[in-house]
């Protein structure tokens, strides 16, 4: 009989040292995002959208950039016979069945043909900065999201703090750890999610300036080469 009480008081002080143990909690994204309260819901929603803009925004040129790169390698020397053999129409003519960014800086050179080298130099430098300003349509907004998406995350930090010193203040002196909960999430997870926006904005802003200014070289070497070619003596 008194083995069986003993196994019977040790089944019970197992099952109090189990209950007493605490059950590990485990927090997915999801919970980490919306745990926050309807204020850090509100700039986690906003840096969301400006991260979906800034991604549309960074493919979307990267797709005209590319696109505005190609050239075929056999172009110039098209230009430079048909130029030399007095064709200038059969020039322009391939200028405009060539659409990208050289074709239309070199056509414009050729529609000048017979004018002082310096207007046809202004014609192509005007030309140019047309071209320049459609590579970089919308650009200058991938910088604004990299400035403005840890601004806008430092606010939902700021505001965060700002709920919890209020828990602390009307706490009294009853303090509870969970009191603070909203506070901290608010102010983490706003950081978090604004620097993830600036860094994506950021990094994808310099990739395009670096694949726009390959593109800004290569016209002006085409275009250094057409002037070349008119200035070659008869």
């Amino acid at each position: 009989m008194s083995i069986f009480l003993q196994a019977d008081s040790l089944a019970l002080a197992s099952e109090a040292i189990t209950d007493d143990q605490p059950v590990e909690k485990t927090l997915s994204v999801w919970d980490l995002l919306t745990n926050g309260g309807i204020g850090g819901q509100i700039i986690i929603l906003v840096l969301f959208i400006m991260l979906f803009f800034a991604i549309f925004l960074y493919f979307e040129r990267l797709l005209a950039i590319n696109k505005a790169s190609k050239t075929d390698a056999s172009f110039m020397n098209n230009i430079k016979l048909n130029i030399s053999s007095g064709k200038i129409d059969a020039a322009k003519m391939l200028c405009a069945q060539t659409n990208s960014p050289v074709a239309r800086l070199i056509e414009k050179g050729i529609s000048r043909i017979g004018r002082p080298l310096e207007d046809i130099n202004t014609a192509i430098e005007n030309a140019g900065n047309l071209e320049l300003y459609k590579l970089e349509k919308n650009t200058s907004m991938l910088a604004t999201i990299s400035g403005a998406g840890p601004m806008i995350g430092f606010l939902g930090t700021v505001i965060g703090m700002i709920l919890a010193f209020h828990k602390m203040a009307s706490g009294g002196g009853q303090i509870e750890v969970g009191m603070l909960a909203e506070g901290i999430y608010t102010a983490m997870t706003t950081t978090v999610v604004g620097l993830i926006v600036g860094i994506v904005a950021y990094i994808g802003y310099n990739h395009l300036v670096v694949k726009t200014n390959k593109v800004v070289n290569q016209m002006e070497a085409n275009a250094v080469e057409f002037l070349d070619l008119l200035n070659e003596p008869v």
